[in-house]
């Protein structure tokens, strides 16, 4: 089996998570890592036994690197994705995969282009009750979907959007609460309830100053079954709580708090039902990142990095893939046309 060399672009915090990973796979190891601060390289680069470059240049000429993971402001994904594709090197890419859809689809023919492999990172896919619901789903146990809802009730104080000097912009964010924080949930809820008809949303800043973006948004649903849902997301309440998963249909509910699974009813119980809500009731090991970003575990990297690397191995196509992460992207634009706009918003978008 190939050990795959990982090239990390961008040491803000979460590649700190992305290194773990990393380093956590049996067949990759990090071989180099990229910060335009020479002395943020150095460092990285001692830490974790890798060549640090302050030229991304010269790290996608670094015959060693196969693989970058991209951890760079989210307006700059595609610019990187796209290099790293004329070089011949695969990517996995922070959420959100890129913040302007022609950007998205031009990050995905490029790789297409290339015959490299494009991921997309949403590790709250990867926890175990997560997991649980996504198999009852394809065994059709919720019945006729009815609703789903993803809230993300969080907290960021002042200071974090104060830090860097590009956090809560739209020329480098994109967005607020939902573009940054509340994507994770986004992308779950409509991975397990399909694609979304129409949204209908407000957002509004509330609890911070000084930035260009929401840090309080709710939205209003249809999706194409004929469901309906409801996202809530904020940087704005605090003390901030965490993020919790509703899955519901005429058969049944599922709901899970974090990874937590505090709802597990059908009408058709099976024996293993009981096993499940008892296994699962106390799963959540961390603060999920609703007060303190870095209060999250790095095994959902870990297991989204791996079934990237199975992909690149095998030659088939990721499980999320390029059009696959923009998916929940393009849920967060139409929601923030139709607060801009003060109407219902239908996808997919045009425009």
């Amino acid at each position: 089996m190939k050990t795959y060399g990982f090239g990390i672009v961008g040491l803000g915090m979460i590649s700190e998570f992305h290194a773990k990973a990393i380093g956590e796979l049996d067949n990759g190891r990090v071989a180099a890592c990229f910060s335009r601060s020479g002395e943020k390289a150095r460092e990285f680069g001692e830490k974790h036994n890798c060549t640090g470059y302050n030229s991304l240049t010269a790290l996608l000429g670094d015959a060693d690197v196969d693989v970058l993971t991209i951890c760079t402001p989210s307006s700059v994904h595609a610019d990187t994705a796209i290099a790293a594709a004329e070089a011949g090197k695969h990517v996995i890419c922070e959420k959100p995969i890129d913040i302007d859809l022609r950007r998205i689809d031009a990050m995905v023919t490029a790789h297409e282009k290339a015959g490299t492999t494009l991921c997309g990172i949403f590790p709250f896919r990867f926890n175990d009750v997560t997991q649980v619901i996504k198999q009852a789903m394809d065994r059709h146990r919720f019945g006729r979907l009815t609703f789903g809802g993803a809230y993300v009730p969080w907290w960021r104080d002042q200071s974090y959007y104060d830090e860097g000097g590009w956090k809560g912009t739209i020329r480098y964010d994109g967005g607020g609460a939902l573009m940054n924080q509340s994507i994770h949930g986004i992308d779950s809820l409509i991975w397990l309830m399909g694609d979304v008809a129409s949204v209908c949303a407000y957002t509004e800043t509330l609890a911070h100053t000084n930035i260009e973006v929401e840090d309080t948004a709710v939205a209003a649903l249809r999706f194409k079954n004929g469901a309906l849902g409801l996202i809530l997301g904020t940087t704005s309440i605090y003390p901030g709580e965490f993020r919790r998963l509703e899955i519901c249909g005429n058969r049944g509910t599922a709901v899970c708090v974090e990874e937590d699974l505090v709802t597990w009813r059908f009408a058709d119980e099976t024996d293993e039902d009981a096993t499940i809500r008892e296994k699962y009731a106390s799963m959540t090991e961390t603060g999920g990142g609703a007060s303190d970003p870095a209060a999250i575990s790095h095994e959902g990297h870990r297991r989204n990095f791996a079934e990237c690397l199975a992909a690149i191995e095998t030659g088939a196509p990721p499980p999320i893939d390029g059009p696959e992460a923009r998916r929940a992207v393009e849920v967060i634009l139409a929601i923030y046309r139709s607060a801009e706009e003060g109407r219902p918003v239908a996808l997919p978008l045009e425009g």
